[in-house]
């Protein structure tokens, strides 16, 4: 564990929100971009704080993790699991976590040098998956993920002391504008805004459903949008979203009859891992938050269909 004991982003400790500037960089790597990325597109991401490569995986590809995907839901252990979280108040899977552990695919895919080598040119070094999940948004009743900084519930609920981890999102069904894309705050990136409230004892039981604890307040979410606009992300099957760890996103609930399904892996450097005196309280279990293994991953040039 790292010697530093200064939690440089407080959070859910006092009354009211409060904002600072980002104490991190976004782009951590002074190397030439490597393929498929381009000088401009990483400027691009340190200013806005996300990235889209559309398309990045083909339609091959995509029908085999569709097929993985189909037969995981169809599975009793996993409908059983600790690790799938239904829907509040519905019986349909919202996420199945910890896939790059529990499926030798996903596991596959976690490492792939198309995500893994461009998550570890941007965060500067080695990097393990802090987290994973299958994200499910079913047609019709597909519920909403409330606008939240993902670095602030892994800062305040797992202890991740920096800014120094990102997301990448593989969209298996077209993500148009009418079943709950992802939306991101552009250039929200730069600034840490604290929640009010204290994090209650195992929280992730019921945040993972619906969170109400370390969602922004909404005199900042107005500052933000009127400052920096709202992006929707859509796209084909087969395409990849890169996002920092601190971007303001969220989504709204799908009631078209099209279902969204997503892979997500989240990266962290591995100078970054997670600390215990930044826990506002008990840990996350690790199937959410990797807490033992921090080797860093194996990257390689993998082929799916």
């Amino acid at each position: 564990m790292h010697a530093e004991t200064i939690d440089l982003y407080p959070t859910r400790h006092t009354g009211k929100p409060e904002w600072q500037d980002r104490m991190d960089p976004v782009i951590h790597s002074s190397d030439p971009p490597i393929p498929p990325l381009s000088p401009e597109m990483v400027e691009d991401f340190g200013e806005k704080g996300y990235m889209v490569l559309p398309e990045l995986y083909n339609t091959a590809e995509v029908a085999v993790f569709r097929a993985e995907i189909d037969r995981i839901r169809t599975d009793p252990s996993v409908r059983s699991s600790e690790k799938t979280i239904c829907e509040p108040g519905s019986e349909s899977v919202r996420s199945v976590f910890a896939i790059h552990r529990d499926n030798t695919l996903f596991s596959r895919v976690a490492r792939d040098k198309r995500i893994a080598g461009i998550a570890r040119y941007l965060l500067g070094g080695d990097v393990y998956i802090h987290q994973s999940r299958l994200n499910f948004k079913p047609g019709f009743t597909g519920k909403e993920f409330y606008w939240h900084s993902d670095f602030e519930t892994w800062h305040a609920e797992d202890g991740m002391p920096r800014m120094r981890a990102l997301s990448c999102s593989i969209l298996l069904t077209r993500n148009d504008v009418s079943n709950g894309p992802l939306m991101l705050i552009p250039g929200s990136h730069r600034h840490f805004i604290s929640c009010v409230g204290k994090t209650p004892e195992n929280h992730y039981r019921e945040s993972l459903k619906k969170q109400e604890y370390g969602v922004p307040d909404h005199k900042s979410l107005v500052d933000l949008s009127d400052r920096y606009g709202i992006d929707t992300v859509t796209g084909p099957p087969g395409t990849a979203v890169f996002f920092d760890c601190n971007i303001m996103h969220g989504s709204n609930s799908n009631i078209t009859p099209l279902p969204r399904v997503n892979l997500f892996y989240v990266f962290n450097q591995t100078g970054n891992i997670v600390e215990d005196f930044l826990l506002t309280r008990h840990p996350r279990p690790d199937f959410i938050a990797e807490r033992t293994n921090f080797a860093p991953l194996d990257i390689q040039r993998e082929q799916f269909d």
